[in-house]
């Protein structure tokens, strides 16, 4: 039986394979460009224009960064790139991804280990921790960069 096709070609020329993803096949610039494309909440989001999940970003950043002053470089990386995957995968809604499970690993592979043992995001970045959310106020940044939109 033939394998269904898991990869997808990237602005940049790389080739990213969703199921087993390596550094490599990753490019900050496609992450970026990505995320300023995909809105936040499938859209529904008050204003003339998407709030996009690169805003987000941007804002969970910033927030971040005036709660932990302090914190180093490559935490308010961590900050700004919490929802770095969905730049492929797209913002699906909590209740949605509850419901489908399966698309959460396919999101955790990206963050995550592969099938190759790679971390392709954070190791790209040079990141240490298990989880994006161990970083103590990242979900509180999140949660009140949330409350700005919707």
């Amino acid at each position: 039986m033939k394998q269904p096709r898991a990869w997808q070609r990237m602005l940049s020329g790389r080739r990213l394979d969703l199921l087993d993803p390596t550094p490599l096949d990753i490019e900050i610039e496609d992450i970026a460009h990505g995320l300023a494309f995909v809105a936040r909440w499938n859209g529904q989001t008050q204003g003339d224009f998407a709030y996009s999940v690169a805003e987000h970003s941007l804002l969970v950043e910033m927030i971040y960064h005036r709660l932990c002053p302090s914190s180093p470089v490559k935490w308010r990386l961590a900050a700004l790139l919490h929802d770095a995957p969905e730049y492929v995968i797209g913002d699906m809604i909590s209740p949605v991804k509850a419901a489908m499970g399966a698309l959460d690993c396919r999101q955790n592979c990206l963050w995550q280990q592969s099938d190759r043992s790679k971390r392709p995001i954070k190791s790209v970045l040079g990141w240490k921790p298990r989880r994006l959310q161990d970083l103590p106020p990242l979900r509180q940044t999140s949660f009140l960069a949330n409350l700005t939109h919707h």
